[in-house]
C-alpha cells in the first residue's frame, strides 16, 4: 500500500488510523482494553534489551511505540488528544526539567540532576499532597519499593552509611526469626515484608536495582535446573524418583559448570 507521508514515525500515525477505520479487531479497542497489550509489549522490550540483541530491541521498541500511537489514535477520535500533544508535552517537560542543559544553572554530577528534577517536579505537580502520590499503584512492590526509597532519600531521608542499613537487615531477620517460631501468618507475612523492604534499600543505597538483581538470581537458578534436568536424563532418571542428595549433588555439579 502507499502511503501519504514518507517518514516513519508519520506512516506509523496514517497506519494506526488505517487499522482503526478498517480492521473489525482494532474498531473496537478503547484504551482500557489495550492497557495490558502496553504492559506485555513494555516487559518484552525490557528483555529485549536485556538480551542485548539489537534486531530484538528495534523490534520490540516498535511493538512499544505502536502502543503509544494506537492510544493516541483513539483519545484522537475522542478529540481529547493526538500524538502530537503526545510528543509536544514531553519535549516541553524535559526542556522543563533540563534547565542545565536549556537555560542557565549549572550541575556538577547526576546526583544534582536528580535533585533538580524533583524540585521542579514537586513544583509542577503542586497539587499533589506527597511526593509519593506520584508512584504508579500498579507497579509490582519489588520496582515500587524501590521508587518509593529513591523518591524519599531525594529529599534528605536516607541513611547515613550502608553499615546502618545492614544492622537493620539483621534486626529484621532477628525480628522474622521470633515471629516464625508461632503460627500469626499475617506477622510472619509482615516481618517478610519488612525483610524484602530493608533488601531492596540496600541495593538502592548502592546503586543496584533489585529487579535486574532478583531477574539475574532467577536466570541463573532456570540455568542451574536446566542443567540437572539435562544429567539426570542422560542417566535416564527421574527427579521425581531421585532422592534430595541425589538431586543436589546434581546441584553443585551445575554451579561449578555454569559459574
Amino acid at each position: 500500500m502507499k502511503f501519504k507521508e514518507q517518514r516513519p514515525l508519520y506512516r506509523l500515525m496514517e497506519l494506526a488510523s488505517i487499522l482503526r477505520d478498517k480492521c473489525p479487531w482494532d474498531k473496537e479497542q478503547t484504551s482500557k482494553s489495550l492497557k495490558p497489550y502496553l504492559i506485555e509489549e513494555a516487559y518484552e522490550a525490557y528483555d529485549a534489551i536485556e538480551s542485548d540483541d539489537t534486531e530484538h530491541m528495534k523490534e520490540e521498541l516498535g511493538d512499544l511505540l505502536y502502543q503509544v500511537y494506537a492510544h493516541s489514535e483513539i483519545t484522537g477520535e475522542q478529540k481529547r488528544f493526538t500524538i502530537d500533544d503526545v510528543a509536544e508535552g514531553i519535549i516541553k517537560k524535559l526542556i522543563r526539567r533540563h534547565p542545565h542543559v536549556f537555560g542557565d544553572e549549572e550541575v556538577n554530577d547526576k546526583h544534582e540532576v536528580i535533585k533538580n528534577w524533583e524540585i521542579i517536579k514537586k513544583k509542577e505537580k503542586s497539587h499533589r499532597e506527597s511526593i509519593l502520590d506520584g508512584v504508579p499503584k500498579h507497579l509490582p512492590a519489588l520496582l515500587k519499593a524501590y521508587r518509593i526509597q529513591q523518591k524519599v532519600s531525594r529529599v534528605g531521608f536516607d541513611w547515613d552509611n550502608g553499615e546502618d542499613i545492614l544492622r537493620k537487615l539483621d534486626e529484621e531477620i532477628t525480628e522474622f526469626k521470633e515471629v516464625m517460631k508461632n503460627t500469626d501468618r499475617e506477622k510472619i507475612k509482615e516481618e517478610a515484608g519488612d525483610i524484602l523492604f530493608t533488601i531492596v534499600n540496600i541495593l538502592r543505597f548502592i546503586e543496584i536495582n533489585p529487579e535486574e538483581a532478583l531477574s539475574s538470581a532467577v536466570q541463573k537458578f532456570i540455568h542451574r535446573f536446566k542443567y540437572i534436568e539435562r544429567e539426570s536424563a542422560k542417566e535416564n532418571k527421574n527427579l521425581n524418583d531421585m532422592s534430595l542428595s541425589d538431586i543436589d549433588d546434581l546441584w553443585e555439579k551445575a554451579k561449578e559448570s555454569l559459574s
